[in-house]
């Protein structure tokens, strides 16, 4: 009645491997990092997630409501900084942004206006 694990073969395998990757959201928590490291690590991260064939992450930025800015004169404290800077600088990155149909905010419980979802192209070299 049920298939045994042996049983399954290689193409079912692989489009159990395709669909993982659809349903499954890839995150990167950015809480904590400047925005120096944050740039590095979201390159990193999206590029990695392209090659994997993921379709749709996740990058958490927060909102910048903890943020200690206040130490510093030169930036508002009303300014989240990873929150608009990130998406900006996806956008102005050849390199990532040849790899991105689209980006908007997140659901509520996946963090709201403190996160957004990228949404890969399909990777045509898998």
């Amino acid at each position: 009645f049920f298939k045994k694990i042996d049983d399954v073969n290689l193409q079912e395998a692989g489009e159990l491997e395709e669909r993982k990757k659809i349903n499954n959201l890839r995150k990167l928590d950015l809480h904590g990092f400047s925005l120096d490291k944050s740039s590095k690590l979201v390159k990193k991260f999206i590029i990695e997630s392209f090659d994997l064939g993921y379709k749709k992450i996740l990058i958490v930025t927060g909102k910048g409501l903890r943020s200690k800015s206040y130490d510093n004169p030169y930036v508002s404290k009303d300014l989240s900084i990873l929150r608009y800077s990130i998406p900006e600088y996806i956008k102005s990155d050849e390199v990532l942004s040849c790899k991105i149909s689209s980006m908007s905010e997140a659901e509520i419980q996946d963090g709201g206006e403190g996160a957004f979802y990228i949404f890969l192209k399909k990777n045509n070299q898998l």
